[in-house]
């Protein structure tokens, strides 16, 4: 692996690590909220105590706002562009010979369109959303129905399995490959590359976790290299093929393009089926309520969205000069992280908002999805297959209950289960 890489590691995580975990160690929130095992078990309690009055917070470790309101202007106002995987903070040698090592294409690093700000991300975002249009996503519905009926069939029989391994993951994983024209036979491979690339999306990563991830990216390209140019010789009649031979995109784009597909399509999917599992199972009235009247479903699952986000985090960085009304100014460069999750639970826009109700009448209005030029393009495609995935799950294990301790992924920005012993059936 070229050793230049620890260079990008040094610059991307390691000085940001370094203050993280000094400003952890004397008591600073937000530095406990993105690094250690409080900010991965239990970030709502830290929210709460950095929330302030909604607007921008200023820390010793950064700005960063956890009011709805301000959250959802930020993401919409285009005073604010995408965070540069490299901050400003870094002295500017090591920043500048950082910024020169090429990395394998990633979620974080242009062209990815969630790199880039108008009117580059314009020009990606397009065709790619012509994957997830409506009608797109809705002919995928009677692949999603056949999958999770296939994955319920192969779990019925055993006793216990990982809920994670057998069932969340695969849903997604399944139709991803659907969709991009993958052989079923390679989806362990996605799932494999998938689990060391999502670290990429924290700041402050280890060394090892980067190293793993840049090791996952080099081999997933060289699998996606030779995948778009099969389908350039001999297109099918997925949705990827689509978007080789119909588009302008270059090979570079193209591969881009595929790690927003592969990305938007799994990671929210998989992290909101897991987490939605222990949350039902720890609320049966709400549970029995979807049982017993199922057209509840629909507004269920925004609310397993409301209440345990799978992204719970995004930043975003100061163009020009900003000041809210009664707020800190704001300078060009500067990184304001947005709480995701904090917005979720604003009181002043969900009361009572550690309780979790499938008949929230404003559980829609989250932000999970983001919101503006970059609100997640996957968002259909999730709902369809949870809102598919969730109930036959129920109904098919009835007695379904947590078989031990389900262990977190310790990443700060998306929200999810590694594993998740279940027991289907009652001894």
């Amino acid at each position: 692996m070229d050793a230049r890489y620890s260079i990008r590691w040094a610059a991307e995580h390691g000085l940001p690590r370094l203050g993280f975990l000094a400003l952890r160690a004397q008591g600073d929130l937000l530095a406990r909220l993105m690094s250690g095992d409080e900010g991965y078990d239990d970030p709502y309690s830290l929210i709460d105590q950095l929330r302030g009055d909604g607007g921008v917070q200023v820390t010793r470790a950064g700005y960063a706002v956890f009011g709805y309101e301000t959250c959802r202007e930020i993401l919409r106002d285009r005073r604010f562009g995408v965070r540069k995987p490299i901050d400003s903070a870094v002295p500017l040698p090591l920043r500048r010979y950082a910024e020169r090592i090429a990395v394998p294409p990633n979620p974080i690093e242009a062209p990815s369109m969630f790199a880039l700000d108008p009117p580059e991300h314009g020009r990606l975002r397009k065709p790619v959303a012509s994957a997830f249009t409506p009608r797109a996503v809705a002919r995928l519905g009677d692949r999603v129905r056949e999958v999770t009926a296939e994955l319920l069939d192969a779990m019925a029989a055993h006793e216990s399995v990982d809920l994670i391994a057998t069932f969340a993951a695969q849903v997604p994983i399944a139709v991803i490959a659907e969709i991009m024209g993958f052989p079923a036979a390679d989806r362990e491979l996605f799932l494999r590359w998938g689990s060391h690339v999502a670290p990429l999306l924290d700041v402050g990563i280890s060394w090892q976790a980067h190293h793993r991830a840049m090791l996952a990216t080099e081999a997933l390209t060289d699998y996606l290299v030779a995948h778009i140019e099969k389908v350039r010789r001999d297109p099918g009649e997925d949705i990827f093929s689509l978007l080789v031979t119909t588009g302008d995109l270059t090979t570079t784009e193209l591969l881009a393009s595929a790690n927003v597909l592969m990305g938007a399509g799994f990671e929210t999917t998989m992290n909101l089926l897991g987490n939605s599992i222990p949350i039902l199972l720890s609320h049966p009235d709400q549970l029995d309520l979807l049982r017993a009247e199922p057209e509840r479903w629909s507004l269920a699952i925004e609310e397993l969205l409301r209440f345990d986000t799978s992204v719970q985090m995004t930043a975003r960085s100061v163009l020009e000069p900003v000041q809210f009304e009664g707020g800190v100014p704001l300078e060009p460069g500067k990184s304001v992280v947005v709480s995701v999750a904090g917005a979720n639970r604003d009181p002043a826009k969900f009361p009572d908002p550690h309780r979790f109700d499938v008949t929230r009448a404003n559980a829609k209005d989250h932000l999970s999805f983001g919101t503006g030029m970059h609100a997640c393009i996957g968002a259909s495609l999730t709902r369809l297959e949870v809102l598919q995935a969730l109930p036959a799950l129920f109904d098919r294990f009835p007695d379904i209950r947590l078989d031990g301790e389900p262990t977190r992924r310790r990443l700060s920005t998306l929200r999810g289960y590694s594993q998740m012993p279940v027991r289907l059936k009652s001894r």
